[in-house]
């Protein structure tokens, strides 16, 4: 605002004496300061104070002081005199009547009609009629504000343009607004007060006479103000009149900077007022304000800031004619100084040959960054670099020659001088155009060649670990691969910014470095050579070797000109710590890719070299586990996971390359099983999972791998076991820790093994201490553990040291399972093998996991060992399973080889998979078979039911069955068994057997949910009717046989349709389902269809068995009573068909049989024997038929006592 230039505005240490009422500085103010304070100086003197106190009292005093020899204050005192509550109801009927009108109408009723101009009108006035023109005047042009609809406007006033009445109309307007507020609201006021000439002033005035108001005021304007006040005369009014304000006011000025940014409004006036403050404090060295202010605008996480901002540059470089007093060129140029006020001496871009060829002769010409302007440097090179990629700033020719200056500046060697190094290189990639003369580009190449030169030297010095070099050189193979994008995301990253780069922008400078500066044989060469990154971690950012070699790994840069990088990879593996760095996983992934496919298929040999197996074994060196096994180790756990990561990551990927590899004729070198034994791998596994959050996404990667390759050591029970091992409990264990538990030496615990005969207390009391100590700290006690674990089978041992034995091999499994369970199988084998006792490898045991089971007969009592076995099988038919389709895909190349029956390589491998999956189920079935054959008792053990299979012994006993035969080795388990096992816990469940049993089903049913084939293949095979009880109660999950038992009944042979029918009668009882109805219906169907087609041996030797499972049917399911009933009056009258063929007519006993069914109730009122048996039932009592016909009558006497107790 021009026109109020040459007026006199409230100095800012005027303004503070009135904010603070400091009379001592009001008192030192001069007359004409003074006299723009009078209004609110003479209302405190009139006025009643609220506050009464002495102080104020004596302020007071010498402020009527200060007043009394003013002229100016008798006109303000007799404005104070007047009857405002009658003014403003006048003022408030004006305004209704305004209202009514529209507005448009000339009639006031504060002012009569005018006779002159207001200026006359105003000199001529009294006091309340200057306040009423006054009044009138300003409701007038609030009245039109309000009617605008925020389109500004200019109002031409005589009574705030004439510069004789300026003073006593602020004098009005003052004394008007503090007695009227609510009919003259400040913020109000002040918005009207644009509209007028003199209105800044005026507003500071007023602002001044009530200084509380100011944030007030000033929110109002920015809260009403434009978007974008530089591009409208209102907005450009609005913002002048706010600096006045802050200007007169200084300390609010950043607070009234932050209501522009908070309300995105105003922005020149945001720069405007920085401007103010920079040039108030500025300092060469520090970063100035404005490059804080506008970079956190542009950079910031507000995007509604962002784009209000840019909108703001774009258009003001969008008008034509751009003033030099427009706040962006003032910005523009005030930031230019700053970048000229850092240079280093100022040199020319026309560069001589001889300043090229000794760069360091030259000093003046290539003078380097001062280190205090380093960060500054920084931060204008990234304000730059956001004013034109997101506020699309375009540099004038003078700030690009000024900008390329700085950014090919030589900056001292600190880590300030790195990070403004590798923002000048990314400046110079994303902003090419800057570089447009050839002189400049010659100036860039120097630049950069300078830069590969001291690369090595900034990163010594520095201490930075992340220098430009590898930035330099990932850009340069990026340009080799022709990764544009990749170059651009890498810009942006470094930069700090998302801007837009077009890739055709870059073409230049990929010329410059494919050609110039950085070929691809010299790019590998020098990655090679570059030293690794010392405990590399996640804590290390920005770009570092790692990002080259991976980048080159990806690009077969190595093996295309036959560079060995296989040395860098395991140094840098080796060199790593947590947090783990996240190019770390990439780059052995891509290493293995470069290990095992050729570069290109013209050259089969061009690939990397693997990892030595001795170089990974330096690795795990010294890791035994405990709390000393770190103090031992060369490596850290980070770098032994890693590795770790590798070889499984290496295994796995052979596997699936195979046919892939078998095609080109390359089989690659396979790491030994030798070298897995020796890797304690759940150890490891289990460390990682105390760091998952240390080490990113490797612990989730190692568990997805172990659960391909080795699912023996991902098994769920393993997983539980554990959380009671490393969870509270434990750690309250180790709290009741002794030095007595540690003291004991692995030789102490095999010496007490060996007198465990005589004295048990011993070996308790060391198992019980050891109980106390971690996994880890258990492994040296391994060995004399299960060495001595076939001691623990002799007779009288107690059950205590069997359960801590278990407790502790449970322990030992979650970090050394591989090696305890070879060690425990060689322990458990037979008694008889001892002297020849064959020692089998791991190797062995995953061919043959059965292997496992022929352990000492003694085990398969003995509950806590019989569970270690039960698990060791578990594992081992697992790890089988994983090496075989392992050991399918090693020998892939079996199946390009032509085969003697002219089959294709599909077919062949066809056939190899079916025969792998034979050998599985055989293998599978014939575990389950051996486990089901020792859950039968031996002589002298409790009898499996007395319930269910009371009625089945009896009539096999009936038919003459003869008992079952000891097994071998049952005499020797019958007197190792603790005394009183067979005959003092004949009627209890708490015994051996039952515990075993038990065990054994649990396994079961896991192995028949993992694979239902499984249980379909055992149960076609068949197995003693006696376990039938045991297996289906025991068994969760013999539910699943009821889909196949229809198929079982249909097979041709006649004692899998007994064993199906069987099988059938105890799931009906135990799942009485709708499928077990229907199934049953099935059977008792083709039982009535065999009963007319077998010959009488057979019909006898089918029926004896399965008429029994018919009381099973209709106990579980009522309405099948009347189709058993027929079923057994049609076997009934077959029988006697046949026997009265012969000897005897056995019509009686149909009758019978038909009364039965008729009169079920009057069963009791029969004979207790049978009609057939009083007569001469000697000579043909073993007769077949008659034999079946008792059968039949006692199924039909077992059927109607179940119904009539209501069983």
């Amino acid at each position: 605002m021009a026109d109020c230039s040459a007026l006199q505005f409230v100095s800012p240490y005027a303004f503070e004496a009135m904010q603070k009422v400091d009379v001592v500085r009001l008192a030192a103010l001069s007359d004409p300061e003074l006299r723009l304070l009078l209004p609110c100086l003479v209302r405190m003197a009139l006025c009643a104070p609220a506050d009464q106190s002495q102080g104020w009292a004596q302020d007071k005093k010498l402020i009527l002081r200060l007043l009394s020899g003013v002229e100016a204050v008798n006109s303000i005192v007799a404005l104070l005199s007047v009857d405002f509550h009658a003014l403003e109801q006048d003022a408030n009927k004006e305004q209704q009547l305004r209202h009514k009108l529209g507005g448009g109408s000339g009639e006031s009723i504060l002012v009569s009609q005018l006779q002159h101009g207001l200026t006359l009108e105003f000199e001529h006035s009294d006091s309340p009629r200057r306040l009423r023109l006054v009044l009138s005047e300003l409701l007038a042009i609030m009245n039109k504000v309000a009617e605008s609809n925020c389109e500004f406007f200019f109002k031409s006033s005589e009574l705030f343009e004439s510069p004789v009445y300026l003073e006593e109309a602020a004098d009005v307007l003052c004394i008007l607004q503090a007695e009227l507020p609510s009919l003259l609201p400040i913020v109000d006021v002040a918005e009207a007060l644009l509209h007028v000439k003199n209105g800044s002033w005026f507003l500071c005035l007023l602002v001044a006479n009530v200084p509380d108001s100011f944030n007030e005021v000033c929110r109002g304007l920015i809260k009403n103000g434009e978007r974008q006040d530089e591009e409208s005369f209102g907005g450009r009014r609005r913002t002048e009149a706010l600096r006045h304000l802050c200007k007169m006011n200084p300390s609010q000025a950043l607070r009234v900077r932050g209501m522009v940014v908070e309300e995105c409004h105003l922005p020149g006036l945001g720069v405007a007022l920085t401007l103010d403050h920079t040039r108030n404090e500025s300092s060469e060295d520090s970063v100035s304000d404005l490059v804080c202010f506008v970079s956190g605008l542009l950079l910031g996480t507000n995007a509604k800031v962002r784009t209000w901002f840019g909108t703001f540059i774009r258009n003001g470089q969008q008008r034509k004619k751009e003033t030099v007093g427009s706040v962006l060129w003032q910005m523009r140029r005030q930031l230019l100084l700053e970048l000229m006020g850092i240079l280093p001496t100022v040199r020319s871009t026309h560069v001589t040959e001889e300043a090229e060829a000794d760069l360091e002769a030259n000093v003046s010409v290539y003078s380097g960054l001062k280190e205090e302007h380093v960060v500054k440097a920084c931060a204008l090179l990234r304000l730059y670099c956001a004013l034109m990629g997101i506020a699309g700033l375009k540099p004038t020719d003078e700030e690009a020659e000024q900008l390329l200056q700085l950014m090919t500046s030589r900056p001292p060697a600190t880590p300030a001088g790195v990070r403004f190094v590798s923002l000048s290189f990314c400046m110079l990639l994303a902003f090419s155009t800057l570089v447009s003369t050839p002189e400049q580009e010659q100036l860039m190449v120097m630049w950069l060649s300078w830069m590969i030169k001291e690369e090595a030297y900034f990163e010594s010095t520095s201490g930075v670990s992340a220098s430009f070099g590898e930035m330099l050189l990932l850009v340069a193979m990026y340009f080799h691969s022709n990764q544009l994008s990749a170059i651009i995301d890498l810009v942006c990253s470094t930069l700090g910014m998302k801007i837009v780069i077009k890739p055709s922008s870059l073409s230049r400078m990929k010329t410059i470095f494919t050609q110039e500066i950085f070929t691809e044989q010299v790019v590998t060469a020098h990655a090679v050579r570059v030293a690794v990154t010392g405990n590399l971690s996640a804590n290390i950012t920005g770009f570092l070797p790692i990002h080259c070699i991976y980048q080159l790994l990806r690009s077969r840069s190595f093996t295309k000109h036959k560079v060995s990088i296989k040395d860098w990879i395991y140094r840098q593996l080796c060199e790593t710590t947590t947090p783990l760095h996240p190019q770390l996983l990439p780059l052995i992934d891509v290493y293995i890719n470069s290990v095992l496919t050729p570069a290109s298929k013209s050259n089969p040999e061009a690939t990397n070299q693997p990892v030595t197996e001795q170089e990974i074994l330096n690795v795990f060196e010294g890791l035994t586990g405990g709390e000393n096994s770190r103090l031992n180790q060369r490596y850290g756990i980070t770098a032994q996971l890693l590795v770790l990561y590798y070889i499984l990551s290496y295994e796995e990927a052979i596997l699936a390359s195979s046919k892939t590899l078998a095609a080109m004729q390359r089989k690659p070198k396979s790491y030994s099983p030798a070298l897995m034994d020796q890797i304690p791998i759940k150890y490891l596994i289990r460390q990682a999972q105390g760091l998952q959050q240390e080490l990113g996404g490797l612990h989730s990667a190692l568990l997805r791998l172990l659960a391909t390759n080795y699912p023996h050591l991902c098994i769920v029970d393993d997983w539980i076991c554990e959380e009671h091992i490393t969870g509270t409990d434990a750690l309250l264990r180790r709290m009741l820790l002794t030095n007595a538990a540690k003291k004991h030496s692995p030789k102490q615990l095999q010496e007490a093994f060996s007198g465990l005969q005589g004295n048990h207390t011993q070996v308790l009391q060391i198992l019980e201490h050891l109980t106390l100590l971690s996994a880890g700290e258990l492994i040296p006690y391994a060995e004399a553990l299960t060495s001595n674990m076939n001691r623990l089978l002799y007779p009288g041992i107690p059950l205590r040291i069997l359960q801590t034995t278990n407790r502790l091999w449970m322990a030992l499994n979650t970090v050394m399972p591989r090696r305890l369970w070879v060690m425990t199988v060689n322990a458990l084998q037979p008694s008889d093998k001892m002297v020849r006792r064959q020692k089998y490898t791991q190797k062995d045991l995953m061919i043959d996991p059965l292997i496992v089971l022929r352990c000492d007969q003694r085990v398969h009592r003995c509950p806590p060992l019989m569970d270690i076995t039960l698990h060791m099988l578990n594992g081992y038919l697992l790890a089988s399973k994983a090496y075989l389709s392992a050991h399918l895909k090693e020998t892939a190349d079996q199946d390009n080889r032509p085969s003697q029956n002219n089959l294709g390589p599909e077919a062949t491998e066809v056939t190899r998979e079916e025969l792998k999956n034979a050998l599985l189920a055989a293998q599978d079935s014939a575990a389950v078979q051996i486990l089901l054959e020792i859950c039968l008792p031996m002589e002298g053990e409790k009898p499996l039911s007395n319930g269910s299979g009371r009625l089945l012994k009896s009539i096999l006993f009936a038919a003459g069955s003869s008992p079952r035969k000891k097994r071998p080795m049952e005499e020797e388990v019958a007197a190792a068994a603790p005394e009183g096992d067979g005959e003092k816990d004949e009627d209890s469940l708490l015994c051996n057997l039952r515990e075993v049993q038990c065990l054994i089903c649990c396994l079961l049913h896991q192995m028949f949910i993992a694979d239902p084939n499984i249980a379909k293949l055992v149960h076609f095979q068949g197995y003693p009717c006696e376990l039938l009880p045991l297996t289906v109660a025991g068994i969760p999950s013999m539910h699943i046989c009821l889909d196949f038992i229809p198929e079982l009944i249909a097979q041709p042979e006649l004692e899998k349709q007994i064993f199906a029918i069987q099988l059938l009668s105890y799931l009906c009882i135990q799942y009485a389902l709708p499928k077990s109805l229907s199934v049953a219906r099935l059977a008792i169907n083709v039982m009535g269809t065999l009963l007319t087609v077998l010959t009488e041996a057979k019909r006898y030797a089918f029926f004896v068995p399965t008429l029994p499972c018919l009381v099973s049917f209709c106990q579980a399911f009522p309405p099948l009573y009347d189709d058993i009933m027929s079923l057994l009056i049609q076997i009934g009258q077959v029988c006697a068909s046949d026997v009265a063929t012969e000897t005897r007519d056995f019509d009686p006993i149909i009758t019978r049989l038909q009364q039965l069914k008729e009169k079920p109730y009057e069963q009791t009122r029969l004979p207790k024997e049978p009609a057939y048996k009083t007569g001469a039932g000697d000579t043909s009592s073993l007769d077949p038929n008659v034999q079946l016909c008792q059968c039949i009558e006692n199924t039909f006497i077992e059927i109607i006592s179940m119904s009539v107790s209501g069983v």
